[in-house]
């Protein structure tokens, strides 16, 4: 069977643009969360977010294709950037084949450029206030900014993503949460083993700390409403909701002698996928069973023995029930009191939405090729509910890393889990 390897790595963070600048900040135990600048946050109850203070998308695209995109694309098309750059990758020279090169991204995009629509929908507006709909019709076709409905395409980072990499064979664009990016990894590793495939970009991003998400997931009761350095804990008996933040993380995945034959560094391999769905919305099953389920589905595809697992990066989304049922979820795989380690980085990237599950997927790879555990910041007095896992709190640790488990879950109830292992005959067999 056709090996995955991961030979590229493209993270795009408050802590930084690539993988170097990350994953130094995410050992050094610093965070990007800090008070919302990108617009006036006045109206909701969560004013902190994790954003990208000096983003410029023109270091990554002409800006006449900026013109087709909104930040959503933009955060899409640098970290794909960033990931085929760290692989050394070029299709052509590489000898691949375009057609046998695919992408799939995850993504929570719903709309244009809200600046865009809100021109627009000026033109609709009577003067006492009310919606004209068929007054907008008069108006819309000068009203609204010509590619309006271009730059709204859900799935456009496809497109943008094709385009610049070259990259013309299977393809898919996932919508939803942290499972989005999770799913997509899932897929593009699938590509590959079952021969549709030989190269692929695949991952997950989103703009979480704009207005529009914030605004969402203001209302939907998830986020912190404490304002303040420090407040996002998961698995903390203080824990209060997550904070948001902006991002990407995209990997390179290839066909694994294909790679060799090229010289590419491999960070680690992707060797197994699970994924179930919890029947509750947002209120995840008390027990966690539908996600200690997709655990053991992608254990079991991979062929590793839970008790070989060195790390999860788990979801850790800082909600009463959604730690409490992780950790029984994790306890049921792994055993209460495991020496498997485990931890969440959003408190130091913020919570990525539909990048999150991809940013775990990176962090895994990430672990495994510098044998060392990022620590899950905000962490202090463990609530007795979480116990069981080997967290990984206070600072980073040393470690030996074959086997690890990256985990999404999604706000509509999907659960998902990838394994990414060491790239050796010793780690594939679990050893």
């Amino acid at each position: 069977m056709r090996r995955v390897a991961v030979t590229g790595i493209g993270v795009l963070t408050a802590l930084g643009e690539g993988r170097g600048e990350t994953w130094k900040a995410l050992l050094d135990g610093r965070s990007g969360i800090g008070p919302i600048q990108g617009y006036d946050p006045s109206s909701l109850t969560t004013r902190v977010a994790a954003e990208l203070a000096d983003f410029e998308p023109t270091r990554y695209a002409p800006r006449k294709s900026l013109r087709m995109t909104t930040r959503n694309d933009q955060l899409a098309i640098a970290g794909a950037a960033l990931a085929v750059e760290d692989a050394g990758l070029d299709v052509a020279e590489a000898g691949y084949d375009p057609e046998r090169a695919g992408v799939f991204v995850g993504g929570n995009k719903e709309i244009s450029n809200p600046e865009h629509l809100l021109n627009g929908s000026l033109a609709g507006r009577r003067e006492d206030g009310r919606a004209d709909l068929r007054q907008l019709g008069e108006r819309a076709s000068s009203a609204f900014y010509p590619l309006y409905f271009v730059e709204g395409l859900q799935s456009a980072s496809l497109f943008h993503l094709s385009h610049a990499h070259g990259f013309k064979g299977a393809n898919s664009y996932y919508h939803g949460t942290a499972d989005a990016g999770v799913t997509a990894l899932a897929r593009g590793f699938r590509s590959i083993r079952r021969g549709e495939s030989d190269v692929v970009i695949a991952g997950g991003f989103d703009d979480a700390a704009s207005w529009w998400v914030m605004s969402k997931m203001d209302g939907l009761g998830v986020l912190t409403p404490r304002n303040e350095a420090g407040a996002f804990r998961p698995y903390d008996v203080e824990r209060s909701g997550s904070v948001l933040g902006e991002g990407s993380a995209f990997l390179v995945l290839e066909e694994r002698e294909s790679a060799r034959r090229r010289g590419a560094h491999v960070y680690a391999e992707i060797g197994g996928f699970g994924a179930t769905q919890d029947p509750d919305l947002v209120t995840p099953h008390p027990d966690g069973e539908p996600l200690a389920a997709a655990v053991g589905r992608a254990l079991r595809e991979a062929g590793v023995d839970a008790g070989d697992v060195d790390y999860v990066a788990t979801h850790g989304c800082a909600t009463q029930l959604g730690d409490r049922t992780e950790a029984r979820a994790l306890t049921r795989v792994f055993g209460h009191g495991s020496a498997t380690a485990a931890g969440s980085v959003k408190p130091a990237t913020g919570h990525l939405v539909a990048g999150a599950g991809a940013l775990n997927a990176a962090v895994c790879a990430m672990a495994v090729d510098g044998s060392a555990l990022p620590p899950t910041l905000g962490l202090d007095r463990l609530d007795p509910q979480c116990a069981g896992m080997d967290w990984v709190s206070g600072q980073a640790r040393e470690a030996r890393v074959r086997h690890t488990v990256a985990i999404g879950r999604g706000l509509e109830g999907q659960q998902t889990a990838l394994v990414l292992s060491a790239p050796t005959e010793q780690a594939q067999r679990g050893n």
